[in-house]
């Protein structure tokens, strides 16, 4: 599965600067990994964010976020934002912002 290299120049920009991030080919796309643990990534044309499991209902309440499913089965803890969830930097920055607060949370690999 391709996934979409402009969404994933985007992501890059948020997260410029930043000496723990490191990509890497997961899910058919790429995941952007802080110190060793997914934060989010691009599947396809949607941005994948990991959210951890408290955070998990209130972010599907959220527009444009859906449950990563990619298994088959939803994987708890993940969604799916949509293109237009992040349409303008300032969405795209808040939901990368998530995902790096939770994997910031746990412990380095």
């Amino acid at each position: 599965m391709a996934y979409d290299q402009v969404l994933a120049e985007r992501v890059r920009s948020v997260l410029c600067g930043r000496r723990d991030i490191a990509e890497k080919k997961m899910f058919g796309g790429l995941a952007f990994m802080l110190s060793g643990n997914m934060c989010c990534g691009v599947a396809d044309s949607d941005l994948v964010v990991r959210v951890g499991p408290d955070a998990y209902a209130a972010s599907l309440a959220e527009k444009h976020a859906r449950e990563m499913d990619f298994t088959g089965r939803p994987m708890r803890g993940f969604v799916y934002v949509a293109r237009q969830g992040i349409a303008d930097e300032r969405e795209l920055q808040a939901w990368v912002t998530r995902g790096v607060a939770f994997a910031a949370s746990l412990p380095g690999k």
